[in-house]
């Protein structure tokens, strides 16, 4: 039920939050709470990442349930948006783009403390939202809102066997998981990547934000599209891919200066980065959506379990590659 996965899910987000709020003077056993706490916090992240569809099925009708899906996968993006704009806003920058004074870059103390102040803020608003799901959450309404939502589902078992033999879900996976999960991960280190062309943090932080943005309302206006248009699904994905894909080869070529000659100024890579995010996070719900239409009657938190696996085995794949990007 969904009242005990989000206990469950909320509660390691305490501890993990916790964690890297213990103030030890040892640096050693600080960086060992840290990854404590950041391990918890993955843990968490399934739920999170995976709920929305079992969410929309629980709760809704099926006219309603491609933008309930949407809604409730990407406010999960808006919390993404919102880290992008609190770490370059609250912390100054250290590697050498800060437009700050040249004080307050090289004063470590100072940016210790404001880490210090984010990781505080955090633990009290994941408490917040502990103490609000314990006080009440219910797991499903009292009545079933559809056929699907009373219907019995597949055992784990009989699922993945069922989602392992299904060739259609399989390359539906993958279309997903690849571009999706490469970009998140991407986008979680463009400061880092971006440095080396002159951007700062805190530029690199409004492209990520405007980016998720864009692509929450464009998600939710897609997904209630479908809603009213039964059978646009694929449709739907292979317009969003197709300007994906056309974002990402401007970006590229736009930073191939030497090669291209093209112009790399802060407005092309603002354009081509948010174009960018916004195709790809819009994408999420309507993926979801052909998911569960595929592979029913198995349950939607299995379905979606496996496709965030294999984005985040990209993502994974991507951020190892990464820690050789300077050698």
């Amino acid at each position: 039920g969904l009242r005990v996965t989000v206990l469950l899910t909320s509660s390691l987000m305490v501890l993990g939050a916790g964690l890297r709020c213990v103030p030890v003077s040892d640096l050693e056993i600080r960086k060992k709470l840290i990854h404590g706490g950041q391990l918890l916090n993955g843990l968490a992240g399934p739920t999170v990442m995976n709920a929305a569809p079992f969410l929309s099925t629980t709760w809704f009708s099926p006219d309603e349930r491609a933008t309930a899906t949407a809604i409730a996968s990407l406010l999960n993006y808006l919390g993404a948006a919102g880290a992008f704009l609190v770490g370059p806003l609250v912390v100054p920058s250290p590697n050498g783009t800060s437009q700050l004074p040249l004080m307050s870059q090289s004063n470590t103390e100072h940016i210790k403390d404001r880490i210090e102040a984010v990781l505080y803020a955090e633990f009290g608003m994941v408490s917040l939202i502990f103490s609000a799901a314990l006080a009440y959450f219910p797991s499903r309404p009292p009545f079933p809102p559809s056929v699907a939502a009373a219907s019995q589902r597949l055992s784990y078992r009989r699922s993945f066997c069922r989602l392992l033999s299904n060739f259609r879900f399989l390359m539906i996976a993958l279309a997903y998981a690849i571009p999706l999960g490469v970009f998140s991960g991407w986008s979680g280190v463009l400061d880092l990547i971006l440095t080396p062309v002159h951007v700062s943090q805190v530029d690199a932080g409004w492209i990520g934000f405007w980016s998720i943005v864009g692509g929450c309302v464009v998600g939710i206006a897609m997904a209630r599209f479908a809603d009213f248009i039964r059978g646009m699904l694929k449709f739907i994905l292979l317009l969003l891919l197709s300007g994906a894909t056309l974002a990402s080869t401007w970006f590229t070529l736009t930073c191939l200066t030497s090669v291209t000659h093209l112009p790399l100024t802060t407005a092309t890579l603002y354009t081509s980065c948010i174009l960018l995010g916004i195709f790809l996070n819009s994408s999420v719900p309507i993926f979801f959506e052909l998911f569960v239409e595929t592979v029913y009657p198995v349950p939607e938190g299995i379905t979606c379990g496996v496709v965030t696996f294999l984005s985040n085995v990209f993502m994974g794949v991507l951020l190892f590659f990464l820690t050789f990007y300077h050698t």
